[in-house]
């Protein structure tokens, strides 16, 4: 081997992503890390995150504090379902100052993935960001947040702030789609959806959302196609098949849901959504330890997850292990609904475990809200009687017996509530049997309901019949008939049923959208936009059908003035809907035209003056065009109508630092801890002004203050760490990190940055002893093995190293990453068992090219030329622009004498230029030749 291989070869560095099952492989070779994150910039653009990633974790074996790469590997983790790994990577590049704008809202992403619900909405609601995209993606985010927290009014609140910040902001527009299809206005979700999708057509989760809506209505073929879409755009999208096994399993097909779930593992062995699907799987076989089993998986991942913490909570009450259903059911009380699953079973569990007063305390919140649910108001009684109040438990029975059987509406919720326990059989004798008495609609409505849900288009079709005798001119029915005749494809059948609707009333706007959505399908689309026009014809007033034309006149690439008209007339129609409000806002906004974006926010606060989401969007258009003065009355408006809420001034922080006007906005922030003591959001803001203004001793108590009111959680000790660690204050960082530990003593994260302080501090013999203490004590802890390979890489220490990843290996045998890895450091350290690393790898991860390239460079370094040339030869094939993997491909031909192809494959390189940062040695070796 000559110097310019040697060195080459000490430029080599690997990495390990966190023990996780979807691992992706990294690669070796010598390429300098600008050029190896420039490569990677390149994959990700092609979606192929696994190349991205490996050559992202190479770059940062060599270079640790290369910010760039440690937010692009956290985007690429993410992409691949690896949640846990994006957000320790996402946080380092947090770290090293990488832009707020970037990592904030994926960092918030990646939380929402492991369902950190609360955790997003305490540290990211008063991020400071300032590009509209970053706001909206962030703003998102806390919707999504605020809403797994039950708390429809703050995700509201976030969803028009999203789309005030960037106007037709797709995940946004989806979000407001989801928020009016759990209020039951489907249309108006179908609108904001199908509007998303016209802006981009390939927005795969604007499908996914489709197939939501279109399940709820009964219309399962057409959601299966929604969901099926969404995978055609991304194949990897979990949660299209997680939709789709759902299908299957209302459909009681579970050898097609066992199918989907086996796709799933092929993609994300590991991922929440896989194992919490396969623990439900395994849960409605009544395979109880198998899903348990599964359900353990997904903890490792998302502990927090309400969905899981219930789905455990019943796995144990049916495995009679009552204590440990009481503590998962105890977790996801709650995120749950109030009245939901996880507080029936929770008190059924306690009644069964003898524990009556438990019951009790769990049924007392709610026992104001359970007068019209005859089955909490039965359990009611039986806790009653089993705490010795007969008295009491028989008038709550009573209750019960009350909700007389021949009353339609108390039967259709019980019938309701059955089906959704899954007692399907006498759900739908009780739903037949009222609809059959009832001259009203409601169970009929129920009972149709129920059979389209689970696919039951037939028996659809005769409850639709029998409700059509009761009310045969109502468009309802013709609209159903054709919703039951899609999803038994047929199409004629279903286009006629729909027009039929139209022919009774030609202003019903649900059957004109779904003729229109099928002259979309069948790109029809002057045809679709005819529908609309015909039910404004019917309907001047119809703000479904002008918001539907002006989405389509924009798609249609219309003027702006022309899109404009169209608002104004559903608003004119409308003016004290905020929709067409909102979306004349967020026109101008999107089309960085402020002064009328300011005209259209003074006419809407003009109509609806008390709406918060109005007020919100004024106060984006009018920061957005510099008039910082109003955008802060506005909000000072929006906190006299949310007083309880420190969200306007937080949005009042953000203008004043905008304004720069630091003192204002520390005023705004203690004033939204006044309405909030407990924000985060507010604190960490003051901690960041006061430490913008020197002021490192208030900084401090403010975080001592959230350690009082968070003690038992790390964030508190964090603040006031990374507060001293701003200063380079590395010794109180660490007595801070310390002290958290010493609260919360299985913190991973307050352990990685003790580390991290003592060894910035100069003491590193001390801090080695604080890690092989910490792994005594938590062997099982990759988190922070995984911290510390990486830092035993970067200072080259590869025997410490591949002590590490040996101890991973042991946990993890056939985790081909980490034998990738393995391979590189004993290839470093001169072992012989290098290649047998690699080989393993390479097997357990064919065709993988970096794995190839990491076992064709150790073949050609044991002399094995022509098997090493091969893998080299097939690695490029099939990543061409791996310049890397090219450049050891032609090292390779030049030691096996090839040295016409050799100079081909320099050559190319050659022609990258500075794209490519091992040029010189490219240069010297094509003179060589």
């Amino acid at each position: 081997m000559n110097t310019r291989d040697s060195s080459m070869q000490r430029l080599r560095k690997a990495t390990v992503s966190g023990l996780l099952a979807t691992l992706l492989l990294v690669g070796c070779g010598g390429e300098k890390p600008e050029a190896m994150l420039a490569s990677a910039k390149e994959y990700l653009a092609k979606h192929d995150a696994k190349a991205a990633t490996i050559q992202l974790k190479n770059a940062l074996q060599q270079k640790p504090d290369l910010a760039e790469a440690r937010f692009l590997l956290g985007k690429a983790l993410l992409e691949a379902g690896d949640a846990t790994g994006a957000e320790v990577e996402l946080r380092k590049a947090k770290l090293y100052q990488y832009p707020a704008d970037e990592v904030t809202p994926a960092l918030a992403r990646s939380m929402l993935a492991l369902g950190q619900a609360d955790k997003v909405t305490d540290e990211f609601a008063n991020a400071d960001l300032s590009t509209a995209q970053a706001k909206a993606d962030l703003q998102t985010s806390l919707a999504t947040a605020y809403l797994m927290q039950n708390k429809p009014v703050q995700a509201e609140t976030a969803y028009a702030a999203a789309v005030a910040a960037q106007p037709g902001y797709g995940p946004a527009l989806l979000g407001q789609a989801g928020q009016k299809a759990r209020k039951g206005e489907l249309p108006a979700a179908l609108v904001l959806v199908d509007s998303a999708i016209e802006k981009s057509p390939d927005l795969y989760d604007a499908w996914q959302f489709k197939g939501d809506v279109l399940s709820s209505q009964g219309d399962s073929a057409g959601a299966m196609l929604a969901y099926r879409k969404a995978l055609e755009l991304r194949p990897t999208y979990l949660p299209a098949h997680a939709a789709i096994v759902r299908l299957f399993m209302a459909d009681g097909k579970l050898a097609e849901a066992g199918q989907q779930i086996a796709a799933m593992k092929n993609i994300a062995p590991t991922h929440p959504q896989t194992t919490y699907l396969s623990a439900l799987m395994a849960y409605q076989q009544k395979d109880f330890p198998a899903a348990r089993e599964s359900i353990q998986q997904m903890f490792k991942f998302a502990p927090d997850s309400p969905l899981g913490l219930q789905l455990a909570g019943l796995i144990e009450y049916e495995l009679k292990a009552y204590p440990q259903a009481e503590i998962y059911l105890l977790k996801a009380l709650p995120s749950t609904p109030e009245l939901g699953i996880a507080r029936r079973v929770l008190i059924a569990s306690y009644l069964r475990s003898s524990q009556p007063g438990k019951a009790l305390s769990v049924l007392t919140p709610v026992l104001g809200k359970i007068d019209k649910d005859s089955n909490m108001l039965a359990l009611a009684g039986q806790v009653y009687v089993q705490n010795g109040e007969i008295d009491k438990g028989g008038e709550y029975f009573a209750k019960a017996a009350a909700l007389d059987p021949q009353n339609a509406g108390k039967r259709t919720s019980l019938a309701m509530v059955n089906l959704a326990q899954g007692e399907s059989e006498v759900a739908f004798r009780d739903l037949e049997q009222v609809a059959a008495a009832d001259p009203g609609n409601r169970a009929d409505l129920a009972l149709i309901a129920a059979h389209l849900q689970r696919r039951e288009f037939d028996a659809a079709l005769k409850a639709i019949t029998s409700m059509e005798k009761k009310q045969p001119d109502d468009p309802l029915v013709h609209n159903l008939r054709g919703t039951a005749l899609l999803g038994k494809h047929d199409l004629a059948g279903a286009r006629a049923s729909f027009e039929k609707a139209l022919a009774v009333n030609a202003a019903f706007y649900p059957a004109a959208a779904n003729l229109a959505n099928l002259d979309i399908v069948e790109k029809k689309p002057a045809d679709a936009k005819k529908r609309f026009e015909a039910v404004l014809a019917k309907d001047p007033k119809s703000m479904q059908a002008l918001l539907a034309l002006a989405q389509m006149r924009a798609k249609e690439g219309g003027s702006t003035e022309d899109v404009a008209a169209l608002i104004n007339r559903a608003m004119a129609a409308n003016p004290t809907e905020s929709a067409p409000h909102l979306g004349l806002i967020g026109l101008y906004l999107g089309k960085n035209d402020t002064k009328s974006a300011l005209s259209a926010a003074q006419n809407a606060v003009a109509v609806l003056p008390n709406e918060a989401e109005i007020l919100d969007a004024a106060g984006r258009a009018q920061q957005a065009a510099g008039e910082f003065n109003q955008a802060l009355a506005t909000y000072g408006k929006l906190a006299a109508l949310k007083p309880d809420l420190p969200l306007p001034y937080l949005r009042m922080a953000e203008v004043e630092v905008a304004a720069k006007n630091k003192d204002a906005a520390l005023q705004s922030l203690h004033k939204a801890l006044k309405v909030m003591p407990d924000s985060l959001e507010a604190q960490r803001g003051i901690i960041m002004l006061e430490l913008d203004a020197g002021r490192l001793p208030e900084a401090v108590a403010v975080a001592r203050a959230v350690q009082k009111q968070r003690p038992k959680e790390p964030v508190g000790y964090i603040f006031e760490g990374d507060a001293y660690a701003a200063k380079r204050s590395w010794t109180d960082a660490a007595t801070a990190y310390r002290a958290g530990l010493t609260q919360i003593p299985a913190a991973t994260e307050l352990a990685v940055k003790l580390h991290v302080a003592m060894s910035a501090g100069g003491n590193a013999a001390e801090a080695d002893r604080f890690a092989q203490t910490w792994l005594k004590d938590h062997p099982k802890d990759g988190r922070f093995r995984l911290y510390l390979a990486e830092a035993d890489t970067a200072r080259k220490d590869y025997a410490a190293a591949a002590k590490q990843y040996r101890i991973l290996l042991d946990a993890q045998p056939d985790n081909a990453a980490v034998l990738n890895n393995m391979a590189w450091v004993a290839g470093q350290l001169k072992d012989p068992k290098a290649v047998d690393y690699a080989e393993k790898a390479n097997k357990l991860a064919p065709k993988q090219p970096a794995v190839m390239d990491t076992l064709g460079v150790l073949l050609m370094e044991k002399g094995d030329k022509a098997r090493g040339v091969a893998l080299l030869k097939e690695a490029v094939e099939l990543a061409p622009q791996a310049s890397l993997i090219r450049f050891n491909y032609a090292k390779a031909l030049i030691k096996a004498g090839q040295k016409k192809e050799a100079r081909s494959e320099l050559e190319q390189l050659a022609k990258l230029g500075d794209k490519f940062a091992a040029q010189a040695e490219v240069s010297d070796l094509l003179k060589g030749l």
